[in-house]
C-alpha cells in the first residue's frame, strides 16, 4: 500500500456524500464526488459550494481555506474516470446491504489493486458488505456522522478479513482531515456510536410507553444533564470519578428495571402502521411543520459550529 493518501473518490450525492467529500478535501486530498447522472453531479457541486460558503460564514473556514478546499474538489458522473486514480474510495449510497455489496464488488474492477474501498454505513457490517469482493482485506467502514462537515467523529471498522494495519493509516488520514476517528476492532452491527445511541433510544421509548414522563421532558433531562457533559466527560471517566462502588450501587438498583427488549419498540411499529414516519409525514413522536424542522436543524448546526470554534480556539492556544 502507498504511504500516504493523495486522491479520493466519494460515491453518492445525497445527504452524506458532499459533506464526506468536503472533509477529505479539507485534508488536502484531490477528491471527486461521483453521481449516477450529470444532473446529480451538478447538484453535488452546488451542494459542495453551499457547504463551503456556510463554513466561511460561520468562521470555521477562512476565505483562503475555502479556496484551497474547493481547489481539491470536483464532481463527475463518469464513475470509471472518477475512480481511476483514487487511493481511497468511500461509498455513501442507500443503506441497503444488497445494494452496497453489489457496488463494492463492482468497484474492484475500476480501481487500482492498492486502493482502499470503504463504506459510510451507519450500522451494517463491513464483513457482509465485502462478502462478494475478491480482496476483502482492503474493505473498511468509515462511518462519518451526520452532518459530516460539522461532526468530528468517524468510526473506522475493521472487518473480519480487513488488513488491520490499514486501519491505523486511515486514522492518520482522518486526523489530517480534522476528524476525531475511532477504530472499532470487532465488526459488530451499529459500530460504537449507534450501539450507544440506540441503547439510549430504546430506554427513552420504553419510558414514554410506560408513561414515566413526556417525550419533551425525557429529552430535556438528557439535553440539560448528561448530554451537556458528554462532549468532555465520558461514562468511564464519570464512573471512576464518582467511584466504582457508587456505580455498582446505582446499577444494582436501576438495571433490573431498564428496557431489555431485543425487538424494536411497539410504539415505533404502531406509529409506522398509522403512517407517522416523522418529519417526512409531518408527525412521528412529535408533530412537525417545515418551520419546526428548520428551527431544530438550525439549532443543531449552530451548536455544532460553536463546538468546532471552541476546538479551533483550544488548538491555537496549545
Amino acid at each position: 500500500m502507498p504511504g500516504d493518501f493523495q486522491r479520493a473518490a466519494v460515491l453518492g450525492t445525497g445527504a452524506m456524500g458532499p459533506g464526506t467529500a468536503l472533509s477529505l478535501a479539507r485534508g488536502g486530498l484531490d477528491t471527486v464526488l461521483i453521481s449516477r447522472s450529470p444532473e446529480g453531479a451538478e447538484r453535488g457541486l452546488i451542494r459542495l459550494r453551499q457547504l463551503v460558503e456556510f463554513l466561511v460564514g460561520e468562521k470555521i473556514f477562512s476565505p483562503d481555506q475555502a479556496n484551497e478546499t474547493l481547489s481539491h474538489l470536483c464532481t463527475t458522473s463518469d464513475r470509471k474516470m472518477g475512480l481511476a486514480h483514487a487511493d481511497i474510495v468511500i461509498e455513501s449510497i442507500v443503506e441497503d446491504l444488497g445494494t452496497k455489496r453489489a457496488l463494492v464488488a463492482a468497484l474492484e474492477e475500476d480501481v487500482r489493486e492498492d486502493t482502499l474501498l470503504c463504506s459510510n454505513t451507519s450500522g451494517l457490517r463491513i464483513s457482509e458488505i465485502a462478502g462478494k469482493m475478491s480482496h476483502p482485506e482492503r474493505a473498511f467502514t468509515t462511518h462519518f456522522w451526520n452532518p459530516p462537515h460539522l461532526v468530528p467523529l468517524v468510526e473506522i471498522v475493521v472487518g473480519d478479513r480487513s488488513h488491520r494495519d490499514e486501519a491505523e493509516r486511515l486514522r492518520v488520514l482522518l486526523r489530517r482531515c480534522g476528524k476525531r476517528p475511532v477504530v472499532v476492532l470487532k465488526d459488530v452491527p451499529g459500530q460504537l456510536g449507534n450501539r450507544l445511541q440506540h441503547a439510549l433510544i430504546r430506554e427513552a421509548l420504553s419510558m414514554l410507553e410506560q408513561g414515566i414522563a413526556s417525550a419533551a421532558d425525557i429529552e430535556e433531562a438528557l439535553k440539560a444533564g448528561p448530554g451537556l457533559r458528554w462532549p468532555v466527560y465520558g461514562p468511564f471517566e464519570h464512573s471512576d470519578i464518582v467511584g466504582l462502588d457508587l456505580t455498582l450501587a446505582v446499577q444494582s438498583t436501576v438495571l433490573p428495571s431498564l428496557a431489555r427488549n431485543t425487538e424494536p419498540s411497539p410504539l415505533l411499529r404502531d406509529k409506522l402502521a398509522a403512517g407517522k414516519k416523522g418529519v417526512s409525514t409531518g408527525e412521528g413522536i412529535y408533530r412537525w411543520t417545515e418551520a419546526d424542522v428548520q428551527r431544530v436543524v438550525t439549532r443543531r448546526d449552530r451548536h455544532l459550529v460553536r463546538m468546532l470554534r471552541q476546538d479551533q480556539d483550544a488548538g491555537r492556544e496549545q
